[in-house]
């Protein structure tokens, strides 16, 4: 079992940047694939980016693709969201998730089994 935590949230402005990161315990990290998902108020919890175990692929939401990376260290249990070129509607609470049911990068909530408790991102205009 592993346990996530994200930081790194917090309100901007359209246009600016911000790094998340989701650490988690234990000793099998590499053995994980990992997701963040993001749900907006009165909104469905939705897909944003997933990377696969030793990091060689990742997936993007059409939405953040271009302006969001994914990437992880496998050597300090960390994952990490790059946000870019921010917009009012990716304000939204960011969760990490993990999951060693599927290889690749699992686009779906029941792919993962775990979650963190997330971070709220808050973009104005």
């Amino acid at each position: 079992q592993v346990q996530l935590e994200e930081s790194g949230g917090g309100l901007v402005q359209a246009g600016d940047s911000l790094r998340l990161s989701c650490v988690a315990s234990g000793r099998t990290f590499s053995s994980y694939t990992l997701a963040w998902f993001r749900q907006a108020p009165g909104k469905e919890r939705e897909f944003v980016a997933a990377i696969a175990r030793r990091g060689g692929s990742t997936s993007y939401a059409d939405s953040v693709r271009g302006r969001f990376t994914c990437s992880r260290d496998n050597a300090k249990n960390t994952m990490y969201l790059q946000m870019n070129s921010l917009k009012p509607e990716d304000s939204a609470i960011y969760y990490c998730a993990g999951g060693v049911r599927y290889n690749g990068t699992p686009v779906y909530q029941h792919q993962y089994d775990y979650w963190g408790q997330g971070t709220q991102v808050t973009v104005s205009s």
